[in-house]
């Protein structure tokens, strides 16, 4: 389904004649019809980005989407999901938000989690604002967990060596 919606963005044209490709399709086509309708402009897609020393990653679209620069996720799903479910997603919006801001000098408002089921059943979650503020700060309290456990672990390892050791 990304590969479609890529080269949708793109421009440029793409099949698949596998049955993934032929499940995925209809997928994509329902997130252009409905979910890309509000973008008025289209900056890129599968963007790399990091917030230099910390992290990096990947967005799969940055647009204008209904005024507001947005980042977007493009999600396939076997189900309908609840927001609650979707807690993880916002996260990483939330990364991506605040590194494509560094790198690029955006100023990202809004995230859109854009998703199809292979029933066509399309769904669409947003942060805008104080909500992708909020989400930021949840994302960093997660990378400084992160972060300390990391460290924790290399002092729990530390292991002096000695010369003996080397000695039958």
């Amino acid at each position: 389904m990304h590969k479609f919606l890529e080269s949708h963005i793109q421009g440029i044209g793409y099949d698949d004649l596998t049955g993934i490709g032929q499940e995925a399709k209809p997928m994509a086509k329902k997130i252009i019809e409905v979910g890309l309708t509000p973008v008025s402009e289209y900056y890129g897609n599968e963007i790399t980005v990091h917030y230099p020393g910390l992290y990096a990653g990947s967005t799969d679209f940055v647009c204008l989407h209904n005024g507001m620069e947005t980042i977007v996720d493009f999600k396939q799903s076997n189900r309908p999901k609840k927001e609650e479910w979707v807690s993880d997603y916002f996260i990483q919006i939330a990364a991506y938000a605040m590194a494509h801001d560094h790198v690029y000098d955006s100023k990202i408002r809004q995230g859109v989690i854009m998703m199809c089921t292979p029933d066509l059943y399309y769904q669409e979650f947003k942060i805008q604002d104080a909500d992708l503020r909020a989400w930021k700060h949840k994302f960093l309290k997660r990378l400084d967990m992160y972060h300390e456990l990391k460290h924790s672990e290399k002092e729990q390892a530390n292991v002096k060596i000695v010369a003996e050791d080397f000695i039958k």
